[in-house]
């Protein structure tokens, strides 16, 4: 990173989003997936963006990640505009993208086999230690194969933290789980994410579950139907954690509806 992070104060802009578009291009047509959408993440905070199904929500946060290009607009970490993949940030995907001939140490080290600057002891013991911190420890020499859907994001979620990134990406992290593994997941990733012991220092998560984001986030971002663009965003002043049965909390889930309607 340009800047020393530890430095700021939190809520300070880390991400920005700034007027970002996107359009399609087909012999007949333009098709206009993204319409001048803007946001903010800030130190140590969870974003969540929200909005209907095939809005461009993972669009948009490929882009934030670099994997994308926008038609315009621009993607800034602190002074720094984002043009393509970067050490800095890395990617959590709801369908694991786990290799199934490797192991859950092999697939965490799969994602450091670019860092040069490492020995290749370095990058086990980051791996193991990675393994360790999502509550793997023991089950490094296991095949996806063999490990249970909550588990496999566990191994994603170790791949991402041992290339000490500063801020996560979570596509749907837990879309694909069953709702008792999903909360106990949510519960685990948000201790671990949220931590002065990690690297990450943000976390923008695209969701469409709405009581997961008010149980997670910070602020919700609300996007419109394609072409998207932000229809709204609320700060949830909700102190932590956050009991998902008061009434408070689904006040805060009706805003959140309300803006999707």
């Amino acid at each position: 990173m340009p800047e020393n992070v530890e430095k700021l104060s939190a809520g300070s802009p880390i991400v920005t989003v700034e007027h970002v578009s996107l359009n399609y291009h087909n012999e007949k047509e333009t098709l206009p997936v993204l319409a001048d959408v803007s946001l903010a993440a800030g130190k140590d905070e969870l974003v969540a963006i929200t909005g209907p199904s095939g809005c461009g929500k993972s669009t948009l946060l490929r882009i934030i990640g670099g994997l994308n290009k926008a038609t315009d607009g621009k993607v800034m970490i602190l002074d720094s505009q984002v043009t393509g993949p970067r050490s800095e940030i890395t990617m959590v995907f709801q369908n694991f993208v786990l290799l199934p001939w490797r192991t859950s140490l092999e697939n965490v080290l799969f994602g450091l086999s670019s860092r040069k600057d490492l020995t290749n002891v370095e990058k086990r013991e980051k791996a193991e230690r990675a393994l360790e911190e999502t509550g793997l420890n023991g089950f490094e020499n296991v095949y996806p194969g063999e490990l249970s859907g909550g588990m496999k994001q566990r191994v994603g979620v170790a791949r991402a933290l041992a290339t000490d990134p500063e801020v996560m990406l979570m596509d749907e992290p837990f879309s694909s789980l069953d709702d008792l593994t999903a909360e106990r997941l949510r519960k685990d990733i948000y201790a671990l994410l949220i931590n002065p012991s990690t690297s990450v220092k943000t976390v923008i998560m695209v969701s469409h579950n709405v009581e997961e984001i008010i149980e997670l986030a910070d602020k919700a971002v609300v996007l419109s139907q394609r072409p998207a663009h932000v229809v709204g965003e609320l700060r949830i002043d909700l102190p932590r954690p956050r009991n998902k049965k008061s009434p408070e909390f689904f006040a805060w889930v009706d805003k959140v509806y309300a803006l999707l309607s």
